[in-house]
């Protein structure tokens, strides 16, 4: 007769050659089962960590999920992308924003969520919308916004530069807005491996964030939000992103007619000449208290008060 035993988990691993070694893959798999539900966008794993002294330990550790999400207009397929679940509904929303699918509020019935990973689109009765070739289909990776599109200078000309207005921000508010941003970001204090993008008011006030391991995501996802409770245009705002600003971004905030940009990180070349072009504000490098200004400087109150 034979008896099967338990496997015995320590916190920590002593290396030596007579230690017989456990299947760590199979545990975790079984952990990540059982325990997916806890919260909708973070997995929870067991890891092997190698510490500064070099002894091992084994622990429980947090993971960003990544899963394919279908985006239906009706009972067309239009695009796959890769993101972090939760907010489905505002990240296709705010994805077909920013590809000058949605223009109007009034154009969308309702917004349905499934299990399967799909968010369908209804339009609303008599609406009908006209695809051409510079909007994208197929799969959109967590790292890639701009996949599958066929033309930069077609997305040039999809929406028009930001009208001039008095909106400005004066230093102090500017600084605020990463801690702010920080506090708001309850999934990456988790992990470590999920970007953030918020939407502020000029005041410095945090107005939506959201967050998603693929930063296009989560600007997808403070632009859907702000189209479904019609705020658009954001004409009034500051966009502010956890990670760098790439032209993806600047492209979105366009949709939006956020006239400020802001990233913890570098912006790109193709950002600042896009920025330049559509009468944005571009800052990068946002770390108190210092920040970089690469376009239109006049929408920042440089003089102290």
């Amino acid at each position: 007769m034979r008896v099967w035993l338990a496997t015995v988990m320590t916190n920590e691993i002593v290396p030596g050659r007579n230690v017989q070694v456990t299947d760590f893959h199979r545990l975790q798999q079984y952990l990540k089962s059982s325990l997916m539900k806890e919260v909708p966008s973070i997995g929870p794993g067991r890891i092997i960590r190698r510490r500064q002294d070099g002894s091992l330990e084994y622990l429980r550790d947090d993971l960003t999920i990544e899963e394919p999400l279908e985006i239906r207009i009706g009972g067309k397929p239009l695009a796959t992308t890769m993101r972090t679940p939760g907010h489905d509904d505002e990240l296709a929303v705010g994805f077909l924003v920013s590809e000058a699918i949605l223009r109007d509020r009034n154009e969308i019935e309702k917004a349905s969520i499934d299990s399967d990973n799909r968010v369908i689109i209804d339009l609303a009765d008599g609406v009908k919308l006209k695809l051409n070739s510079a909007q994208r289909f197929g799969t959109i990776s967590s790292s890639c916004g701009l996949c599958g599109k066929t033309s930069i200078d077609a997305i040039r000309q999809s929406f028009p530069a930001i009208e001039s207005t008095n909106v400005r921000i004066d230093i102090e508010t500017l600084l605020s807005l990463p801690e702010k941003l920080r506090k708001a970001q309850g999934d990456f204090a988790r992990t470590g491996g999920i970007h953030a993008a918020g939407i502020f008011d000029v005041g410095g006030e945090l107005k939506i964030v959201r967050e998603d391991i693929g930063r296009h995501n989560a600007v997808d996802k403070v632009i859907g939000r702000a189209f479904l409770d019609k705020l658009l245009p954001l004409n009034r705002h500051v966009l502010l992103v956890s990670g760098r600003a790439s032209f993806e971004i600047v492209q979105k905030a366009l949709a939006a007619g956020v006239p400020i940009v802001a990233a913890v990180s570098a912006p790109s070349t193709l950002a600042a000449d896009f920025a330049r072009e559509s009468n944005q504000t571009l800052i990068g490098f946002l770390r108190p208290p210092s920040f970089n200004i690469y376009s239109h400087i006049e929408r920042v109150i440089l003089e102290e008060r």
